[in-house]
C-alpha cells in the first residue's frame, strides 16, 4: 500500500473508531479497537465520551470543557455503551453527563460543558520557543533506531504505524531512563487530512491529550512504564477547549509536573497552533505506583 493511502487508512481509522452508533435516546455504543488487547487507552474512552455528549447537543453550543474521572479500566474485548444525561440547558451554556460503561459497570464518569459562541475579552501564555516539526525525528523513527535496546516481545506494539503521529522534542529512552526535570514538549498531529467538523477535531484532540502527559511526572525519578515494578494508571483527565483548531495540522503538547506524593502524580499540559495560540488546556493526576 502506497505511504499516502497507508496515513489515510490510520486517520480514517480513528476517525471510525470515535464514531459512536446511537442505539436508544442519549445511549451510544463505541466501537472496539480492531487489534486492540488489554486495557482500552483512556484518551479512546474520553474521546467516545465526548462525541457522545456531542452528539446529545443541538444548536450552536460547542464543547469548551470535559471532566473525567477512571473508576475501572476497560477492556479491548467489548464495546462500551455510554449514557448521557441533560443536566442543564440553558440560553448561553449547556451541561451533559456521561457514564461509560462496560459489562454493566461504570468505567468512566465525564461532565462536559457546552457554550454558545461569543467574543469577551481575551490574554493567553506564550507558546515555547522550540524547533519545528520539520527539524524533529518522529517518535515511531526513534524507536527503529533503538530496535536493539527493544525486546522482542515489545517491539511489534511499539513500531507499529500509528494515526496520531508525535515529534518529541527532547526524546527520552523508553529503556533507559534517566533523571530530568519535569517538563516535555512533542508536536503532534492526525497522520492524514480528513472532513472540516470541529466536533471531530475536538474528539480527536481529547485523544490525543491523553498521549505523552502522565508520563510528565514520572521524568525526575527516572522511571516509565516499561519499568518493572512500577504501577501507573489514569486517575482523572480535565480538557478546556479554547479556540477552534484542526487536529491533522501540527500541534505543540507542552507539559509539566508541578508535584508527586502519595503514589501520585499531577500533570498540566498546553496544547499550541503552530502559529502560537494556545488552542487548549489539560490537566491529570495519574497513579504512579512503586511496587516491591
Amino acid at each position: 500500500m502506497p505511504a499516502d493511502a497507508s496515513r489515510d487508512a490510520l486517520a480514517h481509522g480513528l476517525v471510525d473508531l470515535l464514531e459512536v452508533e446511537e442505539i436508544d435516546t442519549d445511549l451510544y455504543r463505541g466501537k472496539r479497537q480492531p487489534g486492540g488487547i488489554g486495557r482500552v487507552f483512556g484518551g479512546q474512552v474520553i474521546a467516545q465520551a465526548l462525541q457522545a455528549a456531542q452528539r446529545s447537543n443541538d444548536g450552536p453550543k460547542a464543547a469548551h470543557s470535559l471532566h473525567a474521572y477512571f473508576m475501572r479500566p476497560g477492556s479491548e474485548d467489548h464495546p462500551i455503551l455510554f449514557r448521557v444525561v441533560r443536566d442543564f440547558e440553558g440560553r448561553s451554556f449547556a451541561t451533559r453527563r456521561v457514564i461509560a460503561m462496560q459489562k454493566g459497570q461504570p468505567i468512566l464518569n465525564m461532565a462536559a460543558s457546552f457554550q454558545t459562541p461569543e467574543e469577551g475579552l481575551h490574554h493567553q501564555d506564550a507558546m515555547p520557543d522550540v524547533p519545528p516539526p520539520e527539524a524533529l525525528q518522529s517518535e515511531r523513527a526513534l524507536r527503529a533506531e533503538a530496535i536493539d535496546d527493544i525486546p522482542e516481545k515489545y517491539r511489534r506494539h511499539l513500531l507499529r504505524a500509528r494515526p496520531i503521529e508525535i515529534r518529541p522534542v527532547h526524546p527520552r529512552s523508553w529503556f533507559r531512563p534517566e533523571v530530568r526535570e519535569p517538563h516535555q514538549a512533542s508536536w503532534f498531529r492526525l497522520c492524514a487530512p480528513i472532513g472540516d467538523d470541529p466536533a471531530l477535531h475536538r474528539a480527536i484532540l481529547a485523544y490525543a491529550s491523553d498521549m505523552s502527559l502522565l508520563g510528565t511526572c514520572t521524568l525526575p525519578h527516572g522511571v516509565n512504564w516499561m519499568t518493572h515494578n512500577l504501577q501507573t494508571a489514569s486517575l482523572d483527565h480535565a480538557l478546556w477547549l479554547h479556540e477552534d483548531f484542526r487536529a491533522d495540522d501540527w500541534l505543540l503538547y507542552a507539559t509539566d509536573s508541578p508535584w508527586a506524593g502519595h503514589a501520585r502524580g499531577f500533570n498540566r499540559g498546553k496544547i499550541f497552533t503552530r502559529d502560537g495560540r494556545l488552542v487548549a488546556s489539560v490537566a491529570q493526576e495519574g497513579l504512579i505506583r512503586l511496587r516491591d
